[in-house]
């Protein structure tokens, strides 16, 4: 795995480690050397090197730098010098960061190769809202005019069949961990928010379309709309990530006739009538049935905020919550 490197003035380095981790989970192999005020040249060196010295592989290295002819920048450049293999890219940001982290999965690339293509993520983060603001020559080209009329019932794409990256059970839907972590993790093409209530709610329906990733629409559908899909042999050529508000909506969808196997526990918000199960997920007496009649159909599940997260069964959280609940 190559190393990562995080280089600043101040603590702009460990700040973004911090919040990087809050969207991407803790990672491995990602060292931070702040420049302080009381520091020169030769001490942030020092630094640098003993940071490297903590990364595993020590021949595929990154540097991940705030400011092009700043100290932290020099130093990174001049400890570079001899080392083939390695690289600097400046103008650190978060998107930045959280590409590098998802590059690395791939085992084959390498510290230049993911250099190379973070310097357009990083420039791609960079964004203006309202989007007239945006440089003339930097606005993205218009969308090609959709074709006249929907496609015609009964058209085959792919094979007929619509499939599923994953399905995840969120109460904030879809946010930073989601159009960041898992959305490059599981590599869908298009995410499908599926809920009643919100299919329904305009502002909240405009929200979650305009907080989808570049290159991958998102949808807001009611259940029996997602219930339709599946038998639709236009969306063939849709790979999906499904993420419902609650389990009631997923049991809804799998009573319709939506054939999901495995889901993943993201968050269920707190309210009165819930217990703590973890410090993601809460549980009521409705949640807990639910999510039995969903095992007792054979649904797997697992519980990860972000895709490097270890996961409890689902009969520890149960139990837990049925413990809990009857305190309460």
């Amino acid at each position: 795995m190559v190393g990562i490197v995080l280089a600043s003035h101040g603590d702009l380095a460990a700040g973004i480690k911090q919040t990087g981790s809050m969207v991407f989970g803790d990672q491995p192999n990602v060292a931070v050397v702040s420049l302080q005020p009381s520091m020169g040249p030769d001490q942030f060196r020092a630094e640098l090197e003993k940071a490297v010295a903590t990364l595993d592989d020590q021949e595929q290295v990154l540097f991940l730098v705030d400011l092009w002819g700043g100290t932290p920048f020099n130093q990174s450049s001049a400890f570079i010098d001899g080392h083939d293999t390695w690289a600097i890219v400046t103008g650190l940001n978060l998107p930045m960061l959280i590409e590098a982290y998802s590059a690395r999965f791939d085992a084959s690339k390498t510290a230049q190769e993911i250099a190379t293509h973070l310097v357009t993520e990083g420039k791609n983060g960079v964004r203006v809202k309202p989007e007239s603001l945006e440089p003339e020559d930097e606005k993205p080209a218009a969308a090609a005019p959709a074709p006249a009329g929907a496609i015609p019932p009964g058209t085959v794409l792919g094979d007929g069949h619509i499939k599923f990256a994953g399905v995840r059970i969120d109460s904030r839907l879809l946010h930073g961990q989601v159009a960041t972590a898992w959305t490059k993790q599981l590599q869908p093409n298009r995410i499908i928010v599926v809920s009643d209530g919100v299919a329904h709610d305009n502002l909240r329906k405009t929200m979650i379309e305009q907080a989808a990733p570049p290159g991958v629409p998102a949808n807001v559908v009611p259940i029996s709309k997602m219930c339709e899909v599946v038998n639709d042999t236009r969306f063939g050529a849709t790979k999906a990530f499904v993420i419902f508000e609650n389990p009631e909506d997923l049991l809804a969808c799998i009573e319709g006739g939506v054939d999901i196997k495995d889901v993943n526990i993201g968050s269920m918000a707190h309210s009165v009538g819930k217990v703590v199960v973890t410090n993601a997920i809460a549980m009521g007496k409705d949640d807990v049935e639910t999510l039995q009649k969903l095992v007792d159909k054979g649904v797997k599940f697992t519980n990860r905020k972000v895709p490097s997260d270890s996961t409890d069964t689902i009969e520890s959280l149960l139990s837990k919550a049925k413990a809990e609940l009857a305190k309460a």
